[in-house]
């Protein structure tokens, strides 16, 4: 097991992405905190991963509430003594362009997608740079990388992301902690509800991604948890800041 003994909180951990990252980190062997504003949800990931015999505890959070994040971090670290890895994967997706997006939906996903990362990797960094070394993952897109249709709000906050990324981690290379990001393209969860709604239904994605994505196809989430576990784990142990792009081959066209 390449993450036995190691501690690791998964935000937005009880669904899609964030929940098959957590649940591969688990069978490795690392004890997951599921972060997730949703208590069912977050149950939900711990009973998967207890149910394959792993180790879990949830935790509701919203990670845009600054007192709630640090208090839920600390109190890791008082229940554990460490974190060993910090997944930033919370976010939402907002539609609409520059005249069209909701100026709080705009606000909403700087707070969730951007700020929101700022914040739990600077509340977790103390805890890494005593110990020497540790592991943040964020989450972007491939928006973060190309252009994104009317999505204005979603594109700006994830190359944001990128930036942010790179920064942490040429800041933080010096204490022995890696900080990488990883761009997922078009994976098949309810994430995806806005756009769909936005390209006007079901059809009509399946068609956008035949058309934009060499592989013609969606990813399964199976197919993201295995970047996240390269990512978070030794296997990575020479990479930081770098951006990992998972995407069926759609930013190479």
């Amino acid at each position: 097991m390449i993450l036995k003994n190691r501690v690791a909180i998964v935000t937005g951990a009880g669904s899609g992405i964030g929940q098959a990252g957590a649940l591969v980190m688990a069978k490795e062997g690392a004890h997951v905190i599921v972060a997730d504003i949703d208590f069912m949800n977050a149950e939900e990931t711990v009973s998967r991963i207890r149910g394959l015999g792993g180790s879990a505890e949830g935790i509701v959070l919203d990670v845009t509430d600054d007192n709630a994040l640090e208090a839920g971090i600390a109190g890791v670290v008082e229940r554990h003594g460490r974190i060993d890895i910090l997944h930033n994967h919370a976010g939402a997706q907002v539609a609409g362009d520059l005249e069209q997006v909701a100026i709080d939906g705009f606000d909403k996903s700087w707070s969730l997608n951007v700020r929101a990362h700022f914040m739990a990797a600077r509340f977790v960094m103390p805890v890494m740079r005593k110990a020497g070394k540790g592991v943040i993952l964020n989450t972007s897109s491939s928006s973060g990388v190309l252009y994104d249709r009317e999505m204005i709000a979603y594109t700006t906050t994830k190359h944001a992301v990128i930036a942010m990324t790179r920064q942490i981690a040429g800041d933080y290379a010096k204490f022995g902690i890696r900080v990488n990001a990883l761009c997922p393209g078009w994976v098949d969860t309810p994430f995806n509800e806005p756009f769909i709604a936005q390209m006007g239904g079901r059809d009509a994605i399946e068609a956008y991604i035949a058309e934009k994505v060499p592989l013609g196809r969606w990813a399964d989430v199976s197919e993201i948890a295995e970047p996240i576990l390269f990512l978070v784990s030794d296997r990575s142990s020479y990479m930081t800041g770098q951006i990992l792009v998972v995407d069926g081959g759609e930013t190479v066209v």
